[in-house]
């Protein structure tokens, strides 16, 4: 049979070609006719046929590399809510993986977080139980949230500052605890776009009359890099200038309080290589030619976020003065930087280490933690801290490595090593010095806790403690 791909989807269809080795095309193909059968007549706000926006988000997904179930249940997203179509049929015609991802999307379609606190708990929950099931659900429907801000301005002003708050308060910080930081920059400008349009409108402006300048000074620092780094050996690399995203741009100027050209001076450079010893040499490299800020030196290699992000980042003084953030990273690192938990349906083909339990850990956590807690606020509480976090690095004084949440005490250090040692603890060590407990961790701490058989947990300490377990934990 013919292909319709072609025809129905042809910017779906150009982007799968490119990957036709590892993807099932006449799957795709079918799910796409049955879906454009399934919604024959309907019609979206914009105007446009119903069908389109399925196959807007199985772009949105074929670009982050998923695989063909996925991208498949992605055309199938809205055919059980709004047609005649049943998931048994689904399962009938696609099989039971399929019909299992609609199931889950179709289950948290009519989610909204804008409601009372009962309200909002029983819908997180509805969303952790279907991410645990199956997480390529969350990826479809972070497709789906997407697609419809880059459509938003087709809805009442009222519903799009709805979804845009949601957007910005939810599907950001979602996408970004998967490691997914394409998807998620994009959702926070759009979010700014639809709830600060004039700030939106006015650094649009800024930022686009000074992009032919940025290019020129990345460039000042691209050429000798470039030349050193072919000098120390490096046989392949690729070294870009880093795009700034206007989101992140504006929440910098409003926490420091500074001028657009005094944060957007910043210039940011990214450095590709094959592994990673030469992930180090560039570093090394990059120290001997230009001077590092110390205390802008970060290794995420060693010491990944748990969104499993690894790079490593040096600030340096460059040509004439000026100050770029640099990241180096490897191939394998910028994939699973970009597409986060989607590179798992990429890798799993290769026979590559799965991550996939890293990525998923933090939300069976929250389903216990959901499970346990007395009051929906208690728990949009701990939501709230977990979601978006800041992270720090702390060391155990035998060099073990344990993240926790920016202004985290040694009271959530404890709880964090073990229940029993924060149940039990009565004093901490922070780098070989006896500290109070309710001192603030800073990255690259190391701290050792003191216990006893005799010591209990002080309700004061809920005043100290920043994670949702450690809370827990005293209270129960």
């Amino acid at each position: 049979m013919t292909s319709t791909l072609p025809e129905l989807a042809p910017d779906l269809s150009a982007v799968l070609d490119k990957h036709a080795d590892r993807l099932d095309l006449d799957l795709i193909d079918r799910a796409l006719r049955f879906s454009a059968s399934a919604h024959r007549g309907q019609k979206r706000m914009s105007g446009e046929d119903f069908v389109s926006h399925s196959i807007a988000v199985a772009l949105i997904l074929a670009e982050q590399l998923l695989d063909s179930a996925t991208i498949s249940a992605a055309l199938l997203l809205d055919v059980v809510e709004d047609s005649h179509v049943r998931t048994e049929d689904i399962a009938r015609e696609f099989g039971g993986e399929i019909a299992g991802i609609v199931d889950g999307l179709t289950k948290i379609s009519s989610l909204t977080f804008r409601s009372s606190a009962e309200e909002q708990v029983e819908n997180y929950r509805k969303l952790l139980l279907s991410i645990a099931k199956d997480a390529r659900v969350i990826i479809i429907k972070l497709g789906d949230r997407l697609h419809n801000m880059r459509t938003l301005e087709h809805l009442p002003p009222e519903r799009r500052h709805r979804i845009a708050m949601e957007t910005r308060e939810i599907y950001a910080p979602l996408a970004h605890r998967f490691g997914m930081a394409g998807i998620k920059a994009e959702l926070e400008d759009l979010a700014f776009k639809f709830l600060e349009s004039d700030d939106y409108r006015e650094l649009a402006s800024q930022v686009a009359s000074k992009k032919a300048a940025r290019e020129q000074t990345i460039l000042k620092l691209r050429t000798p890099l470039e030349y050193e780094l072919r000098r120390a050996g490096i046989e392949w690399f690729e070294v870009t200038g880093r795009p700034k995203h206007l989101w992140s741009i504006f929440q910098k100027m409003r926490k420091r309080n500074k001028g657009f050209d005094e944060i957007y001076d910043l210039m940011a450079v990214r450095v590709i290589v094959r592994t990673v010893p030469e992930c180090y040499h560039v570093l090394g490299v990059i120290h001997h030619n230009w001077t590092p800020i110390q205390e802008r030196i970060k290794d995420y290699i060693a010491s990944p976020k748990s969104n499993a992000y690894q790079s490593l980042h040096t600030t340096i003084f460059g040509p004439g003065g000026q100050l770029f953030e640099v990241q180096i990273r490897t191939q394998e690192m910028h994939r699973t930087a970009e597409f986060g938990i989607a590179a798992h349906w990429l890798y799993k083909r290769d026979g590559k280490p799965d991550e996939l339990d890293q990525h998923l850990g933090w939300f069976r956590q929250l389903l216990e933690l959901q499970q346990d807690t007395h009051s929906p606020e208690e728990f949009l509480e701990f939501l709230k801290v977990d979601l978006y976090q800041d992270e720090i690095f702390i060391f155990t004084p035998q060099g073990d490595v344990k993240r926790l949440p920016k202004g985290s005490t040694p009271i959530d250090f404890a709880f964090h090593v073990h229940t029993e040692v924060g149940l039990h603890c009565q004093g901490a060590k922070m780098n070989g010095r006896i500290a109070p407990l309710h001192r603030e961790l800073k990255s690259g701490d190391t701290i050792e806790i003191l216990t006893s058989a005799s010591a209990k947990p002080s309700r004061d300490w809920l005043s100290h403690v920043r994670t949702a377990r450690a809370r827990h934990k005293i209270k129960q």
